[in-house]
């Protein structure tokens, strides 16, 4: 810059002493060049250091660390990501449950392969029987559903129901006929073969419960899940061998009696999934019933057996069916109906006051456990007939007008069909928070997402709105709010 000045100068200069050069530089640009020599002296009066001094030196940069910046760019990269998530999820619906996360990319990749796996098209298994091709699913889908998992949740699990089922069906059959076999002369050498093969089978179907199914059971103690073999194993023990030493004797398999845990496990897993509990549980009752007197029937043909088939006028005759003779006088004599013969021997006296003290305990408590079942089953019915009740009464004292009691007596009947209790926030009140919320998203988040005013709104708002939801029956023609007004 400071260089182009002095040539500015300098030709000003020359100008000033020869105008001529003026003339002839505005009308001949070729003679330019007689003024070459003029600049190159001109140039020579300036030091080097005039061009050079503009440069400003060069200063070292920050030296960085590679790792450093490599985990830091990472950092940023899962940021962005987490951020374009939660994006997604306050655009899209809300979900079920109020504690779900949400999905990774690496998850959501494996869904989309897993969706364009479904999408292909599947082969078609055809299978030739006689004359005919029936369309069969491949072996692959039934290995994948029968594939038990690493841990089984038995409040969920519907297979481990019906496992818990065919453990069931064995167990009540050793409870059944192990005291039938070995009273009554059922087993015969002719059938022994039949008795052992369905043993075996309850066998097979106790070592695999304890085997398979019970170390993948998962239960909670103390807050934590928790997956351990649970005990068992005396049932199990082979007293099977003595039948080697003894002969076929059913009485060495009374020790399968005694898995009784899996039975009560059953049965409150079979009430949990069942709509109508009560139906099931005096079912149960009934069958507690019919084994009692199964029981006493095996015993009363024990007692005749043992004084002596037909010796005395108390004890079995020896005529017509033996068990059903047998089993009419044990509800003849644990219900105490009476009509029996008197016994005669002092064995026969006590074995009948025996029956009679144990037939009033055991009728007086299953009654009393059928009306309980009874009770818990109507109980619903009955405190909506008591308000019913308790209302009208209260009308008819206060003397209401007929058209107002008919209203009443209308919104109770229509209140009850419809929610099948007459205030729904006593039952979500005894819930957790949580649970309480997640409820509230499946009942009333239809509804409220149809409202123009709520849509948009923050996901989290709209929860804590749904929290304070109260659910309230109006009959046509009630009043409920007026427009223009303020909400109360």
């Amino acid at each position: 810059i400071h260089a182009s000045h002095q040539l500015r100068r300098a030709e000003s200069r020359i100008q000033k002493e020869n105008p001529m050069s003026s003339s002839l530089h505005r009308g001949s640009p070729n003679n330019y060049h007689c003024f070459l020599p003029l600049i190159s002296s001109t140039l020579s009066l300036f030091p080097p250091f005039v061009f050079t001094s503009a440069q400003k030196p060069a200063r070292p940069g920050p030296q960085t660390n590679e790792y450093a910046d490599a985990q830091l760019q990472e950092i940023v990269k899962k940021l962005r990501e987490r951020a374009n998530v939660y994006k997604e999820k306050l655009n899209d619906p809300v979900i079920s449950s109020p504690e779900a996360s949400p999905p990774t990319c690496k998850y959501e990749k494996k869904e989309e392969k897993k969706e364009e796996a479904e999408a292909k098209p599947e082969e078609d298994h055809y299978c030739d029987m006689l004359c005919c091709k029936f369309k069969k699913p491949p072996l692959k889908k039934y290995m994948e559903y029968m594939k038990l998992p690493d841990t089984i949740d038995s409040y969920t699990d519907r297979r481990y129901v019906a496992w818990l089922m065919l453990v069931t069906i064995a167990y009540n059959w050793n409870c059944w006929f192990i005291p039938l076999r070995y009273v009554f002369p059922y087993q015969t050498p002719s059938n022994t073969i039949y008795w052992f093969a369905i043993d075996v089978i309850c066998d097979i179907c106790y070592l695999c419960d304890l085997i398979i199914f019970q170390p993948r059971v998962r239960f909670i103690k103390g807050g934590d899940i928790i997956v351990s073999i649970r005990s068992g194993t005396s049932m199990m023990f082979p007293f099977d061998i003595l039948y080697f030493f003894f002969g076929f004797n059913p009485a060495l398999r009374a020790n399968r009696m005694l898995k009784h845990n899996t039975f009560f496990e059953f049965n409150d897993r079979l009430e949990a999934i069942m709509e109508k509990a009560y139906i099931y549980r005096v079912i149960r009752t009934t069958g507690y019933l019919l084994f009692i007197l199964h029981i006493n029937a095996c015993l009363y043909y024990w007692a005749s057996d043992y004084e002596g088939i037909g010796s005395t006028r108390w004890v079995y005759d020896g005529e017509g069916n033996m068990y059903l003779r047998c089993y009419y006088w044990a509800v003849r004599s644990l219900i105490t109906i009476g009509g029996l013969a008197e016994p005669q021997t002092l064995f026969e006296i006590i074995f009948q006051l025996l029956n009679y003290f144990m037939g009033v305990f055991v009728f007086s408590s299953l009654i009393g456990q059928m009306r309980d079942v009874i009770g818990a089953a109507t109980a619903g019915q009955n405190y909506f007939r008591s308000c019913v009740d308790n209302t009208v009464s209260y009308m008819n004292t206060y003397s209401i007008p007929k058209l107002v009691q008919n209203r009443v007596r209308m919104w109770y009947e229509y209140t009850w069909d419809s929610q099948g209790m007459l205030d729904e926030s006593e039952l979500l009140e005894q819930m957790p928070t949580k649970m309480h919320l997640a409820v509230a998203i499946d009942v009333n988040f239809s509804i409220v997402n149809k409202v123009d005013l709520f849509k948009g709104c923050d996901t989290q708002m709209i929860y804590d709105m749904l929290l304070r939801l109260k659910s309230i029956v109006y009959l046509p023609g009630d009043f409920v709010c007026k427009k223009y007004c303020s909400g109360k």
